[in-house]
């Protein structure tokens, strides 16, 4: 059958979505946004449309979808959430006087990272986009944009991994590339769910040029990779980009992705949402920016001292200042999103709502800085200085807004009475229109004596004045000119009717296009004032987070941490924050951390639920505060500055790689020992039970000699193997420390509290009694048990000798039967014999391991 020839809607239809084959086309056909084809399809069944048809009588008939022109963006950010793009199609040209098809374009192409629009419950978070491209010495360059905010920054990277953990971080939708990322970079970030964009040009721009001026080398490719991909895809000036930020990830405390996770920093692992993390904690803020500004600092904590303890002291100062405090977090309340306020200003989508907040903060300012000047300036003065007024916009908006502007933009009610004197006749004249006729329809009966005479309009003639025949012989024949016969009546106009004609037609054709044209013109006087307006965002964020900082601080009574220099840690009465808030001040225990400068792991044993997880994590989180410049959950507490963070807490299978517990676990505990330095922190939280008892008691122990002989980070490790505790007598720099637990009436109590030396036994059939199982089974293992332990006694210590209870001489326990050996146990024990275990890593040690077991399996 033939194919049915294309009307010309359709060809151009066609030809715009070859250019855009991986999006959804939004193509405006009068009041609506169509659908056609495959897109109408599936865009029927994800926004829940009626799906027609075009041409229906045609042989075949073409599906079709639409969406009201009005309602179009709650139905592109329902695509957009789900991972789709959209590009959108406008009428370039008036329907009315096209000649031909009507001239239509894409006028913008939405994609996960490109959005503009934010809901409520997303305003305290950034929707980055994110550039990556790979350079010829191996390392990886990425920048990174929040199109919302203006936000631009770039670094270089080393690594894959690190590449991997900076998107997670920044938690991007989307990545774009220019086909120089490998094929696994690529298939992780799939994993993941992140949406990979390809931007393969990248044209000379003036603009493109001065925003990354401050980049070099892999940065500066990546950032113009994604300038390229913004400008190509929003079509636009954008003008609010600020100028790109080199950073480096060395400038921070480094956490991985996992111990991000295990910490819940910002995303409880349960829930996935903020709700029970460190940030849920932490936000006190009053704006929307500085909500943003707070989770941007937890995810990249400080090493440099001075910046830390700068932040210290303004928390001091605010704290002994509490009326002043607490009228700057009431004032704060009053500004609202001036970033993204300042991007839809750049981006020609404000209204004039969005006009009236930016003055609304505006007006909030003067206060501030007078709350600020009234501090020790030596602390705050440098704060205070940032912020700029930015009076005359204020000034601007004041005089030319209406306090209750409608939401559309070109429907007039936007601007003042008396702002623009050619837009004040034009409503002069619409207003008082209908007066003046009805007066000058009164004054013309009069004079005629023609009660009957009336004044009239149509489309067709105009304002007229109308006489009944009856009534022509009363008039003068020199007072109107006529315009129209009808059957009873005659028409007439007058040069001043016709003035006023002239006037009021103009008055309602033209209000609204000069009126939108103002405001237009108003808008691009506070794009003038985008850098400033930026800065001022800037200052009142950070000390928007200042104040919550002391907020917190406050109300969980936190105190400020001192900063060492050497290698001691001690906390006195430290507390989990977040276990706390939940539990309550009164319920929590707190416990000490002490560590000397000359002790580098810390062994801790005790029963399940007790709290080894627990006060493993008060020490990172603790360490996180103090590093982001907040006061920390403790009596006291003395803090080196860490490098880096490292967890293992917690059993968690990564099914989309198809790794198990145990691998997961040999991963995250090969990255700590692979990349620790002497300055960082480790917590290992059960390391080794994913496998066999003696190969995990194996590696475990291999693992704590490695980072006492090697590594000397300071490190937390927990374990149900009371075996390892008497390495204390072998590793001068561990020592041994447990969770208290004692039995009462056969029913295990916790007493939370972690004290010196090892625990005396590991309680487990305890726990599984609190956990409910049946009495049966409590009873069986513990039967069990005692036979186990009665059996255990007759192993050494080292797990060497074997004592027979018939003879309990010096007989050897015999690992392999010469009479039954086969050629591959032979061969695995030769490779036992050989192997160099003192250089090898752990990694390598349980590779080896591995390999044995399986060949012996076979």
């Amino acid at each position: 059958m033939a194919k049915p020839k294309e009307t010309p809607m359709m060809q151009q239809y066609n030809q715009i979505k070859a250019q855009y084959p991986d999006a959804f086309l939004f193509y405006r056909l009068g009041d609506f946004y169509e659908l056609f084809n495959d897109d109408a399809v599936l865009g029927s069944q994800l926004l829940e449309l009626t799906l027609t048809q075009r041409n229906k009588n045609s042989d075949v008939p073409i599906p079709m979808a639409g969406v009201p022109h009005h309602a179009a963006q709650n139905y592109i950010d329902i695509l957009v959430d789900k991972g789709y793009k959209v590009a959108v199609v406008e009428q370039m040209e008036n329907p009315a006087t096209a000649e031909g098809m009507v001239k239509r374009e894409v006028v913008q192409l939405i994609t996960p990272g490109t959005r503009m629009q934010t809901g409520a419950d997303s305003a305290k978070e950034n929707n980055y986009l994110v550039s990556v491209i790979g350079a010829e010495n191996g390392s990886y360059g990425l920048a990174y944009a929040d199109l919302s905010t203006g936000e631009l920054s770039a670094t270089q990277l080393v690594a894959m991994n690190t590449v991997i953990n900076e998107i997670v971080r920044l938690e991007a939708k989307e990545v774009v590339s220019n086909g120089t990322l490998p094929a696994d970079l690529i298939a992780n970030l799939t994993n993941l769910g992140v949406m990979i964009s390809e931007q393969d040009q990248i044209d000379p721009s003036a603009d493109i040029s001065y925003l990354v001026q401050a980049l070099q080398a892999a940065a500066l490719t990546a950032a113009k990779l994604l300038l390229a991909y913004l400008f190509t895809t929003q079509k636009r000036s954008l003008d609010h980009l600020q100028i790109a930020k080199h950073y480096e990830i060395a400038q921070f405390l480094k956490l991985d992705r996992n111990s991000r996770a295990n910490l819940e920093l910002t995303v409880n692992l349960r829930t996935q949402q903020r709700g029970g993390t460190l940030l849920w904690l932490l936000d006190e803020t009053q704006t929307a920016m500085g909500g943003r500004m707070l989770k941007q600092w937890l995810e990249q904590p400080l090493l440099d001292q001075d910046d830390i303890l700068a932040r210290y002291d303004k928390i001091d100062q605010f704290k002994t200042q509490f009326l002043i405090r607490n009228d700057l977090q009431t004032a704060l309340k009053g500004v609202y999103d001036l970033e993204r306020l300042v991007g839809r200003i750049a981006y020609g989508t404000a209204n004039g709502r969005d006009l009236l907040q930016i003055r609304n903060s505006l007006r909030q300012i003067p206060n501030i800085v007078a709350l600020l000047s009234d501090l020790d300036s030596a602390v705050i003065g440098e704060l205070q200085s940032r912020i700029d007024p930015v009076t005359e916009l204020e000034t601007l908006i004041t005089q030319a807004i209406t306090d209750e502007p409608p939401i559309s933009i070109k429907d007039g009610g936007i601007i003042k009475d008396g702002y623009h004197k050619q837009l004040d006749d034009y409503r002069h004249v619409m207003r008082n229109g209908k007066q003046w006729l009805a007066e000058m329809e009164a004054t013309e009966r009069q004079e005629t004596g023609i009660n009957s005479l009336k004044i009239g309009y149509n489309k067709v003639f105009g304002y007229y004045i109308e006489v009944t025949k009856a009534n022509i012989d009363k008039l003068d024949a020199t007072r109107y000119t006529r315009k129209q016969t009808l059957v009873n009546a005659e028409r007439f106009v007058t040069p001043e009717l016709k003035t006023h004609e002239q006037q009021i037609l103009e008055a309602e054709e033209k209000s609204s296009a000069l009126e939108y044209q103002v405001f237009t013109e108003i808008r691009e006087q506070v794009k003038v004032n985008i850098t400033r307006l930026q800065n001022l965002a800037k200052s009142l964020s950070e000390l928007d987070v200042l104040l919550a900082f002391t907020s917190v601080a406050e109300k969980y009574h936190f105190v400020r941490p001192e900063l060492t220099t050497g290698h001691e840690l001690k906390i006195v009465n430290g507390r989990h924050p977040v276990v706390e808030k939940v539990l309550g001040h009164q319920a929590y225990v707190a416990n000490n951390i002490e560590m000397a400068v000359d002790q580098t792991v810390m062994l801790i044993t005790g029963p399940n639920m007790s709290g080894k997880s627990t006060y493993m994590r008060q020490l990172a989180l603790t360490v996180v505060l103090a590093q982001v410049g907040s006061f920390v959950p403790a009596e006291s507490a003395n803090l080196p500055i860490f490098d880096q963070i490292f967890t293992r807490i917690g059993a968690a299978d990564d099914l989309i790689s198809g790794n198990s517990t145990f691998m997961v676990e040999m991963a995250e505990a090969n990255t700590a020992l692979s990349d620790a330095t002497s300055h960082s922190l480790i917590l290992f939280d059960e390391l080794g039970r994913g496998t066999a008892t003696f190969d995990g008691m194996a590696l475990a122990q291999a693992i704590i000699e490695y980072v006492h002989d090697h590594v000397h980070a300071k490190t937390l490790f927990s374990t149900h193997y009371h075996e390892l505790t008497t390495l204390a007598d072998e590793l001068p720099q561990l020592f041994n420390m447990h969770v208290g637990a004692h039995e009462e009436a056969g029913n295990l109590i916790f007493s939370h509290k972690v004290l010196p030396g090892p625990a005396d036994q590991s309680y487990g059939i305890n726990v599984a009694k609190l956990a409910g199982l049946p009495e049966l089974v409590i009873q069986r293992a513990t039967k069990i048990l005692k036979q186990l332990e009665a059996e255990s006694a007759h192993i050494a210590p080292n797990n060497q000798t074997f004592e027979s209870p018939e003879n309990s001489s010096e007989q050897q326990l015999t690992l392999f039967d010469n009479a039954l050996m086969t050629p591959t146990m032979s061969e695995a024990l030769t490779r036992l014999q050989t192997a160099d275990l003192a250089n090898l890593t752990p990694i390598q040690a349980m590779i080896l391991m591995n390999e044995i077991q399986e060949a012996l399996k076979e």
